[in-house]
């Protein structure tokens, strides 16, 4: 029964039609008309002893499964290709006229960045790199940073064992962290204003270890 209903499937799915159901019907009819006419009007001793009866029984049974699924399977699919029709014609939508089209003249967009506060900032970006120390001390390369105000983004090298990561704060206020990982780099862009902020590693016992350092923005 299973193995009939994933062939009649991909037929209904691809046509959209009720032929199979049609094809089913017409068998299991003509099944029980050359059941009740043909045989066992004929021939009194039909079907034959319990062997005969059993058979008789287990084809009318297959042919009225075969029936039922071909009737289940082909409203499924006609169910289907309605609702993907729905849904094309639903997530059509007229095209939006650009700026430029709307004012007639040329609109010149300013290129921005997404940072990881959620914020936009000017494409040009301080970049910065920091490092682990890559024989597990906890240590970064330097305590020292500096940038310009405005997108400032810290990519972190971790080539220890040793999980590590970078976060800024500016008071008790932290602004930012990246994941914790071990192995690879992980980057953190937030948009400053000019001042002193402070970076360090958030696992504990590793800042007061000396996994920190000051970040100047001017």
């Amino acid at each position: 029964m299973h193995t009939l209903a994933m062939q009649l499937a991909p037929v209904v799915a691809a046509e959209n039609s009720k032929v199979p159901f049609y094809v089913a019907g017409g068998v299991l009819v003509a099944w029980a008309l050359v059941v009740s006419l043909a045989l066992g009007m004929r021939n009194p001793r039909f079907p034959g002893g319990p062997a005969g009866q059993r058979g008789v029984m287990a084809i009318s049974a297959v042919l009225v499964l075969a029936t039922l699924a071909s009737a289940v399977i082909t409203s499924g699919g006609s169910a289907t290709a309605e609702n993907k029709r729905s849904a094309g014609t639903s997530s059509e939508a007229a095209p939006t006229p650009s700026p430029s089209a709307q004012s007639g003249g040329t609109a010149q967009q300013p290129a921005t960045t997404s940072t990881s506060a959620g914020a936009s900032a000017p494409a040009a970006a301080s970049a910065l790199k920091l490092a682990a120390n890559p024989g597990g001390l906890l240590s970064f390369d330097t305590k020292q940073l500096g940038a310009k105000a405005g997108a400032v983004t810290i990519t972190l090298t971790n080539s220890a064992q040793i999980e590590h990561d970078v976060a800024v704060a500016q008071g008790s206020t932290v602004l930012g962290a990246t994941p914790t990982f071990t192995g690879g780099s992980k980057t953190l862009t937030l948009n400053l204003k000019p001042g002193t902020y402070t970076f360090y590693c958030t696992v504990p016992g590793h800042r007061q270890a000396g996994m920190e350092g000051t970040l100047k923005v001017t």
